[in-house]
């Protein structure tokens, strides 16, 4: 069961550096069509990039790194394609999990997986089982998910549970615990890579007082100092939870360390 703060019931504790941080690695099939390459050419290098902000993150101190790495929509794309980005995902859970493991990182995955084949879920279960116990850094792997997808499922399972909720009125608390991130605090950091700006059906729920961060850097070009930038614009945010600047007092919220500058 979930023991993180709402946002939307409580103020959560926060501070200058992010406590959860989570991308949308976009940009690739630009990259790579920049270079007149195939697109998974940018799904290829797009890996070393996750690689390089996993360890800046597991390096300063970053609790949480959600990555989504397959949306419930991109079946859609060309079945190649998919195809390909399923062969990505199978040689990430092979060839990565054990330096994860290595170096104190917990993996998580989270999404639909029934549809992934069942290597891959096989891969995923020895993943999560290997790294259970880690105290770093904890990674989740967002693949075949959706904000809605978590949402209705989230519902769903509650009303299998506890069918009595459905006199109503069914309140945050009850359904919180049955969403798919139910062990992570809500991001403090929202990052999109690539230069759109929309959340994608990305932690639809999660994302309600996250602050949001665009940036024009394609994925397969972010790299730790594209990190560090996103994090500089969060400290520059003043996270007012529904208040106004006079409550905060400068910035500080009870129990958490002061963010300086402009209002977002």
């Amino acid at each position: 069961m979930s023991t993180h703060a709402s946002s939307t019931r409580e103020i959560p504790v926060h501070g200058n550096l992010p406590r959860h941080i989570a991308m949308i690695m976009d940009g690739n099939g630009r990259w790579a069509r920049q270079r007149h390459l195939p697109r998974f050419a940018g799904h290829k290098r797009g890996v070393e990039s996750v690689r390089a902000v996993v360890k800046a993150c597991a390096q300063l101190g970053v609790e949480y790194l959600t990555l989504f790495a397959f949306s419930s929509e991109n079946w859609r794309r060309p079945p190649d394609e998919v195809a390909l980005l399923m062969q990505l995902l199978h040689g990430a859970l092979s060839n990565e999990v054990e330096k994860l493991h290595r170096n104190g990182i917990r993996l998580k995955l989270v999404g639909d997986t029934q549809r992934f084949g069942p290597k891959i879920r096989t891969l995923i279960d020895r993943g999560e089982a290997l790294t259970a116990n880690n105290t770093g850094l904890t990674l989740t792997i967002a693949a075949n998910y959706g904000g809605r997808w978590d949402i209705l499922q989230a519902l769903s399972k509650l009303l299998r549970e506890r069918p009595d909720v459905a006199l109503g009125p069914i309140q945050e608390e009850a359904v919180a615990p049955y969403l798919a991130m139910s062990y992570a605090p809500e991001p403090d950091l929202f990052i999109r890579t690539g230069g759109e700006q929309r959340v994608s059906n990305f932690l639809l729920w999660q994302l309600a007082y996250t602050e949001l961060y665009f940036t024009d850097t394609l994925w397969p070009d972010f790299d730790a100092n594209a990190l560090q930038a996103a994090i500089e614009s969060y400290r520059q945010r003043e996270r007012r939870y529904g208040r106004t600047s006079e409550q905060l007092g400068g910035g500080a919220a009870s129990g958490s360390e002061p963010a300086t500058g402009a209002v977002a």
